[in-house]
């Protein structure tokens, strides 16, 4: 037994004399008495990681599985510190055993209140609960904690098809609300695009039948205008009426034989027929006479 020692950094020697606490050894080299001191333990200040898996009940009785990460060290380099580190556990093994059976501990009580839908929604508030609880927990024995990591949350084969199922269903439940809005707006459109397609039409065909009233307005109004003139004309030549419309007539006659597209017109072509159109005639131009001298107060 060598009185001489190393210490290596990141690391305290607890001495002890004939079992007792006597002193701590910081990083490099340290002595003591051989046979009466001995190194009891080489406590490391450096961070330590530990995974823990466990299994929860929920308040359904669905089985969880989790997966934690803790991260932890020692609370300082403090003398106090370092013996609580030191003398709270017989060794290392120890620690871990009582560690993992308070974080399940804590775990399982949380979870236990919970049901397992909304589990996956309450990773946060596990880790909150763990952490609120641990801390004064390991301060007792030394430590501190760092973090704490929920890395998984698992739950039976049953269970997760079944969670599968409800989340398929929830999508093609939004699928389907959203592919009747998309019709809805779709067919919304086309509706208010055929009203106005219907109404622009109807506008320019009330636009058109103004303008075709209009044109035979004036049609009938410049063919009157005619008339009236032509009328003056015999009267002011002292020429024989008949023949005037007979000539009208007959040219009436000629230009819906030429313009006209496949129409037929049936005409009596005899001597009395050519009378009676000649005597409606005179009567026609008898009539409008009659209507002009009305219109103006004359007789």
């Amino acid at each position: 037994m060598f009185p001489v020692f190393i210490v290596r950094q990141g690391y305290v020697a607890v001495i002890t004399t004939f079992g007792k606490y006597r002193r701590l050894v910081r990083p490099g080299l340290g002595f003591r008495i051989p046979f009466v001191q001995k190194i009891h333990s080489r406590i490391s200040l450096q961070h330590q990681s530990m995974e823990l898996s466990f299994q929860a009940i929920t308040q359904d009785q669905a089985n969880v599985y989790f997966k934690v990460m803790l991260l932890y060290s020692t609370i300082n380099d403090a003398e106090e510190s370092v013996k609580k580190v030191a003398f709270r556990f017989i060794n290392q093994e120890s620690l871990t055993i009582a560690l993992v059976r308070t974080v399940e501990a804590i775990t399982r009580g949380y979870v236990a209140t919970q049901r397992q839908a909304e589990i996956l929604g309450l990773r946060a508030e596990i880790v909150a609960e763990a952490k609120k609880h641990l801390d004064d927990t390991l301060a007792d024995w030394g430590y501190h904690l760092i973090d704490l990591q929920l890395n998984d949350i698992t739950f039976d084969e049953v269970i997760t098809r079944s969670m599968a199922t409800v989340v398929a269903s929830a999508n093609l439940r939004t699928a389907a609300v959203n592919e009747g809005e998309a019709l809805l707006i779709k067919e919304t459109k086309a509706a208010e695009a055929r009203g106005a397609a219907i109404r622009i039409t109807s506008e320019a065909e009330a636009i058109a039948s103004q303008k075709r009233g209009q044109g035979v307005r004036m049609f009938r109004t410049e063919v009157a205008a005619g008339l009236a003139e032509a009328s003056r004309t015999v009267e002011a030549s002292g020429a024989s009426e008949a023949l005037v419309l007979f000539a009208m007539w007959t040219e009436t006659i000629r230009d819906a034989a030429e313009n006209g597209q496949g129409n037929v017109i049936f005409l009596d072509g005899s001597v009395d027929g050519m009378e009676h159109s000649l005597q409606r005639l005179l009567a026609m131009n008898q009539v409008s006479k009659l209507q002009r001298q009305d219109a103006t107060g004359t007789e």
